[in-house]
């Protein structure tokens, strides 16, 4: 049994997933199947369709750079001309102040700054007023599906203030969410349509969408979580908020995808047929400064090895230094090496300390 095999299997066998899909390797990957779609459920099939979650978020990147070529879009453009609902911010003048405790921002939101969680609006770790503010009006990261549709949410997160000035601090998540109203909005429609124009199907990622046809939803395993030791299932196999049409715009939603696409997509970037070399290798290399990587803006020690690009974490020193990738909360994780070895695993387990050490395993794994 390979070495990708038998860490999948053994964390089957010990029940932290039912099952997963992966892929490791660079020219001929190998590429596994194991398990099953929920606890004592049918077997795990290679093209599972996956919540992919945060992994979205090197190819809403990818689509963003690829309008920036086209010269439709620029890395320095206020978002304001898209995203009128952001000009004229006000920023908190300490992150644990109250919501009026505010001053004008020293300088209008970028796209830039959303490449790189840079915007001033993310996740909040602290119980502080902006964090309860974002849990009361539906904006704070969940893991739980979308609420609001990308117009309403939009508008919510415009009612509150940046945690920091634009491009003077770092938070994880929000950023990636405004883009994709950005883009959709600079193209004139759903941003899932957008994808599917100018990625998916020139790529033939059938697969990859914002939502399921329910002929297809049976390929959709089960959505789990651990509560108190025990596995929960918060959606069942073939069914919750990813089957069907949405009811709302998920512009600022995540993707569905497959081990096949997601490697597909991988490779062509890899391959220089996505994005210029340039942005290809700004993508892979830490675009965020020394001063903005404040140890309170993420878990702790994210920074030590760390830094991050467009859409991904890179690492900037250690065992595993030139790699980039990235995971998602429903137990997913990808990463590409400097030689060019990708590795990709899909669960659907939600992220917390039971698959913690699969994941860190998988980080370490050798073709």
């Amino acid at each position: 049994m390979s070495n990708l095999a038998a860490l999948v299997q053994r964390h089957i066998d010990d029940g932290t997933i039912p099952g997963a899909v992966g892929l490791l390797g660079a020219d001929d990957p190998e590429i596994v199947a194991l398990g099953s779609t929920t606890y004592g459920g049918a077997p795990m099939t290679v093209d599972a369709l996956m919540r992919i979650q945060s992994m979205t978020k090197i190819i809403t990147s990818v689509a963003a750079l690829r309008l920036v070529e086209q010269r439709r879009l620029g890395l320095d453009d206020p978002v304001e001309q898209w995203l009128p609902e952001l000009a004229e911010r006000q920023v908190l003048r300490a992150p644990d102040a109250e919501l009026d405790d505010t001053e004008a921002a020293r300088g209008p939101i970028t796209v830039r700054h959303l490449l790189t969680n840079r915007c001033g609006y993310g996740v909040v770790l602290a119980d502080t007023p902006l964090h309860r503010a974002m849990i009361n009006n539906q904006t704070e990261a969940s893991a739980e599906p979308l609420s609001l549709g990308a117009d309403a949410w939009l508008a919510a997160l415009a009612e509150l203030p940046l945690a920091h000035h634009p491009g003077e601090g770092w938070r994880y998540h929000h950023s990636y969410a405004l883009l994709g109203i950005l883009l959709s909005r600079l193209t004139g429609g759903p941003l899932g349509d957008h994808l599917a124009k100018d990625l998916f199907e020139p790529l033939g990622m059938v697969d990859t969408g914002f939502w399921v046809p329910a002929d297809q939803a049976s390929r959709l395993p089960a959505a789990l979580r651990f509560v108190d030791g025990s596995p929960v299932e918060t959606e069942p196999v073939g069914g919750g908020f990813h089957v069907g049409p949405p009811p709302f715009d998920v512009s600022h939603g995540e993707l569905v995808s497959t081990l096949g696409d997601y490697h597909r997509f991988l490779r062509t970037l890899l391959d220089g047929k996505l994005i210029n070399d340039d942005h290809l290798a700004a993508l892979r290399s830490d675009q965020v400064p020394p001063q903005v990587k404040q140890p309170d803006s993420f878990y702790p020690g994210f920074w030590t090895y760390t830094g991050w690009g467009y859409g991904v974490v890179v690492e900037i020193s250690g065992p595993h230094r030139g790699r980039f990738g990235w995971s998602g909360g429903q137990g997913t994780d990808f990463f590409v090496d400097p030689d060019g070895t990708i590795g990709i695993l899909l669960t659907q387990v939600e992220m917390g300390e039971r698959l913690f050490p699969l994941l860190e395993e998988f980080q370490q794994l050798r073709d």
